[in-house]
């Protein structure tokens, strides 16, 4: 407030959100984030228990949210300059220049050995620039359920969504497109720590960690869908032709235990770790899942437990029946319908007091049109 020759005026400024308002708003996607791609359409919401939560959704829209032709670009380049032999005297201008400087002072070195390790460097930079290309037609959509609900599964929702984020940058980068190392790298973020936790004073009786499940997947307008799961529901395939939920053979499909819970025992932080149990192997590409949308019409349903648990039957077949009557319906309208029987669901829970069955709900569609 300040005092003015005319009288007293009043100065306001905007109120601070506070962290609840925060979290909710930066894990909620806009519609105007959603990827268009020819023949594909989807849409995804998400509503929490309380006011934030620990659901998490959001559409990895390539062609806005990153700069491909400028990532081609420098692929290329580098692709160029990688075959050129550095000029004499003249400081290496990037990482290959340095790596032929190091072999120069190697046992048996030869100008031979120089130049075929530029070779492939360089083509290694022609693959990045193919696989960039392929961003533009391609679309992610990333999903997470932080255990529990409220501002403490919100924060560890956040934490995977900028741990992915800060990751996808170098990943792009470095190899044009998401690979299974990208995934092992986001799920050691969400292991616990053996020597952080010691520095805490680690209770050896306290059990409480952060868990998260994750199902990432990318959709091409051929209606193909590769994803990653850990610990998450599986997809759920609707045939339009049909009316019903198609058996996809979910034994085929990859599932890891939720991020953290697991730790590849041939990675060298795996002792830096408390770990369920030692996975057999890293991930490799036969961990990437695949399921096509074969028909006009077919839906791709993605969703958390707070809608459906993967397991139940009856949950399943009454889902079945608001897919079967909305199936013409735009993905946007499918996706309400679908969050409206879980809300009403809810009620039911209350009725029932049985308050605790309720949790976030995510619902997401993919429909191929």
């Amino acid at each position: 407030m300040f005092v003015s020759g005319r009288g007293l005026s009043m100065v306001t400024t905007p109120t601070e959100p506070n962290i609840g308002e925060y979290l909710r708003k930066r894990l909620m996607p806009v519609e105007g984030a959603i990827p268009m791609l020819a023949g594909i359409e989807m849409y995804g919401n998400s509503i929490p228990a309380e006011g934030v939560g620990g659901d998490l959704f959001e559409y990895i829209n390539f062609q806005q949210r990153y700069n491909i032709d400028a990532r081609i670009a420098v692929a290329l380049k580098l692709a160029a300059e990688y075959l050129e032999p550095l000029p004499k005297g003249q400081v290496p201008r990037n990482s290959v220049d340095a790596h032929v400087q190091w072999l120069k002072t190697r046992p048996g070195y030869t100008p031979a050995v120089a130049a075929e390790y530029r070779k492939a460097k360089s083509s290694e930079q022609i693959r990045v620039a193919e696989d960039l290309q392929e961003l533009y037609t391609t679309a992610g959509v990333l999903l997470v359920d932080a255990q529990g609900h409220g501002i403490i599964s919100a924060k560890i929702a956040s934490t995977v969504h900028d741990t992915f984020h800060a990751l996808i940058l170098s990943e792009l980068d470095q190899n044009g497109k998401t690979t299974p190392e990208f995934f092992e790298k986001i799920n050691l973020r969400l292991a616990q720590s053996v020597t952080a936790r010691n520095a805490l004073g680690r209770d050896p009786n306290d059990s409480s960690r952060e868990i998260a499940t994750m199902v990432y997947g990318e959709i091409r307008p051929s209606g193909n869908f590769r994803f990653v799961n850990f610990g998450h529901p599986p997809p759920l395939v609707f045939s339009a032709e049909f009316g019903k939920f198609m058996d996809i053979g979910k034994s085929r499909m990859a599932r890891f235990l939720p991020l953290g819970l697991e730790i590849p025992e041939d990675h060298p932080d795996r002792n830096k770790y408390f770990s369920m149990r030692l996975r057999k192997r890293r991930m490799d590409s036969s961990d990437v899942s695949e399921i096509t949308l074969m028909s006009r019409g077919d839906i791709l349903f993605l969703y958390s437990d707070g809608v459906y648990d993967g397991s139940d039957d009856e949950t399943r077949a009454q889902i079945e029946r608001v897919m079967e009557e909305n199936k013409d319906k735009s993905a946007k309208e499918i996706c309400n319908a679908i969050l409206q029987f879980a809300v009403a669901r809810d009620e039911r829970f209350r009725q029932e007091d049985e308050s605790d069955l309720i949790d976030d709900k995510t619902a997401f569609i993919i429909k191929r049109q």
